[in-house]
């Protein structure tokens, strides 16, 4: 599947065409967009969809974690009513969800690294460590590990098609592999949900003040 990554400044209806000819080519079957917001995705659906011969978009590719839910504002809602699979990236909350920084920065991970610090930082504040405690919580009940918990939640959440996982070694994609067949309970969604909610207001919420 081939997704644009469209720049303020580049023609939509260009990068698209440029996307139709990969597809009548065969170098790839399917299209889709990456960080779109919900108007871009909604404009890339339907122009997509005006003419006949063109490529479909099929899917969307946002990141979507316990601790990072803003799709949910307008993105996951617009996915859905276009008939957009999504496709989470950073399912793991950049690695954070996994619990490996509940103590500290190890040596070798990413926020240790002034390159990628900046790229995980942003989710090693109070909110976020409060929501990795819920996860390593509810995963030590379940007998599991606090990967497994999150990598379930986003694969159940509405209108996800399946997580991109960034495994860096085989034990890392064996573990994300293995929530296949994993369900969690109810009450432990219900409580992941809870502890990560974002604030929703006017204009998402079904009726606003008018």
């Amino acid at each position: 599947m081939a997704g644009p990554r469209v720049r303020h400044r580049d023609p939509l209806e260009e990068t698209l065409t440029a996307l139709d000819h990969a597809v009548a080519s065969g170098r790839v079957r399917y299209v889709g967009v990456s960080n779109f917001s919900a108007w871009q995705t909604a404009r890339a659906a339907t122009w997509q969809a005006a003419f006949p011969g063109r490529a479909p978009v099929v899917a969307t590719q946002m990141e979507y974690s316990l601790l990072e839910r803003g799709v949910e504002r307008e993105v996951v809602p617009a996915a859905g009513t276009l008939g957009l699979g999504l496709l989470p990236w950073s399912p793991l909350g950049r690695g954070v969800l996994t619990g490996k920084y509940r103590h500290g920065r190890p040596a070798d991970s990413r926020a240790a690294s002034p390159h990628f610090e900046p790229f995980v930082a942003p989710y090693l504040e109070p909110r976020c460590s409060s929501i990795v405690e819920a996860v390593v919580t509810a995963a030590g009940g379940l007998g599991v590990s606090p990967m497994e918990v999150a990598l379930t939640w986003v694969r159940d959440r509405p209108g996800v098609v399946a997580p991109i996982l960034g495994a860096r070694t085989v034990g890392q994609l064996l573990g994300a592999l293995s929530v296949e067949e994993m369900e969690l309970p109810a009450e432990i969604t219900q409580a992941l949900d809870d502890v990560s909610a974002i604030p929703v207001g006017y204009p998402e919420r079904d009726g606003s003040s008018q």
